[in-house]
């Protein structure tokens, strides 16, 4: 093919996450030296964020949820930046660094993984009080509040303090948000053997969802288990409940109940990223209705992106920014936007971009369903798993050994396996920390206090 970035054709990819990561590595080791990749994320590793729950829960290291972009892939350029501007007409992508030095970067081919955010409500107060749970930073805060509150509460005497720094509020059923107050409330339970001062009965987990039931992706009885599950916990599970406002700390829900809470943690759905959507950064064409596909780039099956006269040349995408035709699952059905499809999508770029480099015909992408898991706490789970065309539902602790061994397998990097594995068997040994450390988000603060504190000049 003639290249218009030089003797051998770039192929430059937006998003370092399951997308990206895969599609850069297998692309390197199908065409080695003969392609340029470069791999353009605003931050240098790619977070598996099925394990952030158990980081949330200091049940494994931060780092080890984490893969070094340059260090997994060896012989790709890595640009840590933000991507401003997507010009396709000019096969040309703007990335903004932290530096705010503006780069232009040419590729002959593009692959969109930039993933999704947060999709927030215009509810007073959210912005300015909750915290996502999408990145490993967001999941260690979280962490490190809770643990720090427990230690702050210990020590008041003021009844009111001690109730706002001991109730926890997380919005959201999914998976995402289950997972997190799930893992959450067994850290406690675990940790209020160390307070003497505080009791079970002082803690308040607060769970709000829209929706008539949490886990919509299990089936009913599973549902309900994990819905009795929490609440036998003490996890108030609020269904069908709006929150209606959250300004200085103070939940009030559509149920009108109302209270104080020192964490708010969002978890109630994504969008893709929202500079897709934006005529005025991208060229690329999104789907314009509303509702879950609003936002994201239209496929083909063979992961091409699609315009209004077939696939725009050269221009791939997957994982949570596209909309991916699900063959597996029959006519009319779109891929989940989860790590389990994000995964095999980006192989499937990987693979259709050397065919098209090679002259070889591209091939659709096609993967069966292998199930889905999600972990409640220490030695509880649930989910089911596909053998074959039967499905399977478990629970209990058959679910959280196989939600375990799954995410370990899934986990890029044997390195990070072995450590992962390491941490859990340390903490089996010894139980895992029960220290907070809130100030790590101003680490030069005791630095300014001292400086501030010393004898002042005449």
């Amino acid at each position: 093919m003639n290249t218009t970035t030089g003797a051998k054709p770039h192929v430059l990819i937006l998003g370092g996450g399951s997308v990206g990561l895969n599609a850069a590595h297998d692309l390197r080791a199908a065409l080695g030296s003969e392609v340029a990749i470069t791999i353009v994320d605003s931050r240098p590793y790619m977070t598996y964020q099925p394990f952030l729950p158990e980081v949330g829960a200091g049940s494994i290291d931060p780092r080890n949820v984490l893969a070094p972009l340059r260090k997994v892939l060896a012989g790709t350029k890595v640009v840590t930046g933000a991507v401003s501007a997507i010009r396709h007409a000019d096969r040309t992508v703007v990335v903004t660094t932290d530096e705010d030095v503006t780069l232009e970067i040419a590729y002959d081919y593009l692959v969109v993984g930039l993933g999704s955010v947060p999709r927030l409500l215009p509810i007073p107060g959210l912005a300015e009080q909750a915290i996502g749970f999408k990145q490993v930073e967001e999941a260690v805060a979280v962490r490190d509040r809770i643990l720090g509150n427990l230690a702050e509460a210990a020590s008041t005497k003021d009844p009111a303090v001690r109730k706002r720094l001991l109730t926890f509020t997380f919005v959201g059923g999914g998976f995402a948000g289950g997972e997190a107050i799930s893992e959450a409330e067994d850290m406690v339970r675990d940790a209020l053997r160390y307070y003497p001062d505080l009791h079970a009965s002082d803690i308040r987990f607060v769970l709000i969802d829209a929706a008539p039931f949490i886990f919509p992706e299990v089936s009913e009885e599973q549902r309900a288990y994990a819905l009795n599950q929490l609440r036998e916990r003490g996890v108030e599970v609020k269904l069908e409940t709006f929150l209606n406002s959250c300004e200085g700390g103070v939940v009030k829900l559509s149920d009108g109940d109302e209270f104080e809470t020192d964490l708010i943690v969002w978890n109630a759905g994504v969008k893709p990223a929202p500079i897709l959507s934006d005529t005025e950064a991208s060229d690329l064409p999104t789907i314009q209705e509303r509702g879950p596909m609003g936002g994201r780039l239209a496929v083909l099956p063979d992961l091409r992106v699609k315009g209004d006269n077939g696939p725009i040349e050269g221009v791939f995408s997957a994982g949570d920014c596209a909309w991916v035709p699900d063959l597996a699952s029959g006519e009319g059905k779109f891929c989940p936007p989860n790590a389990q499809h994000a995964v095999r999508q980006g192989k499937r770029v990987a693979d259709n971009i050397a065919r098209s480099i090679q002259g070889r015909p591209l091939v659709d992408y096609y993967h069966k369903n292998l199930g889905v898991l999600a972990t409640l706490g220490m030695y509880k789970g649930v989910g089911y798993m596909m053998l074959g065309d039967k499905r399977i539902d478990i629970k209990g602790l058959p679910a959280w050994a196989a939600a375990r061994a799954y995410h370990v397998y899934a986990m890029p990097t044997v390195g990070r396996k072995a450590a992962v594995v390491a941490g859990w068997v340390a903490n089996a040994v010894s139980r895992r920390d029960i220290i907070g450390i809130p100030q790590s988000s101003t680490p030069r603060a005791a630095f300014e206090l001292a400086a501030n504190s010393g004898p002042k000049k005449k």
